[in-house]
Order: C-alpha cells, then structure tokens, then sequence
C-alpha cells in the first residue's frame, strides 16, 4: 500500500468504509492495537466533522482521503471543499466540569489532538481545507 487514496461521499454511511481504509494502512505503518485504534477514532471524528460543519449535512461533498504508510508511522491527510474553519477559534472543552454543565459539542477537535502525534490544518482556494494527521509506531 505504502500510499493510498481513496475518494469517500460526505456520509455518515461511508464511515465503516474509511474506518476500513484507515486499518488496512495502519497494520501496514506497524502501529499497535492502540495506535490503530487511536488514528481510526481521530479520523472518524475528523470526517464527522467535516459532513456536520464542513458540508453542513450529509451527501453534500466528498472526502478524500489520502494515507502514506512511512517508516516512522502512518500519515493520514483529509481534503474537503466544504466551510473552512480556524482550529485556533475553537474553544477548549470543559474538562472537569460536571455533565449538565458541558455542552453536548465542541470536544472533537480536542480528541482529535490527543489520539495523534500531530494536526495540522490548513485551507487554500485551489485545494480546499486540508487536515493532515500523524500517529508513530511505538
């Protein structure tokens, strides 16, 4: 596989498939049971949040989603055309607080961050919103 990708409907349906996906590339990189795990868990919340606030609701874009098994670990990058947004605006959860009191939203990004080694984001006119998230093999 050493470098894959794959175009998926923004759907909540397509998950299992790119869950799939994400697995097969995983195991290749040599990443752990947790590890695994931990990128799949990453990018499945990463494309729900590109079909809830990217696309604003689903079959209203694709993700490409592109995997690049290297010898450190794996790299998984995620395109969208859909809504941009800036990761530095996105308030931090309230960890600590009792349930009632936290809001229902807004800790994916959070997880996202702690089950990788690294996040970036970016958007550009020409490419669209671009995440690119890393997990090394222990």
């Amino acid at each position: 596989m050493k470098s894959a990708r794959r175009l998926f409907a923004g759907r909540y349906d397509s998950l299992n498939e790119i869950r799939e996906f994400i697995a097969e590339a995983a195991q290749e990189a040599g990443l752990d049971s947790q590890g695994v795990y931990a990128i799949k868990l990453a990018v499945d919340e990463a494309c729900c949040n590109i079909i809830d606030h990217a696309y604003g609701g689903e079959n209203r874009g694709d993700i490409d989603c592109q995997v690049d098994v290297r010898s450190d670990g794996l790299l998984v990058t995620l395109i969208d055309q859909g809504k941009p947004f800036d990761p530095n605006k996105v308030p931090s959860p309230q960890i600590g607080k009792p349930l009632k009191e936290v809001k229902p939203r807004g800790v994916g990004l959070y997880l996202i961050k702690k089950m990788v080694d690294k996040m970036e984001y970016r958007t550009s006119a020409g490419q669209g919103n671009v995440m690119r998230l890393f997990k090394h093999k222990r």
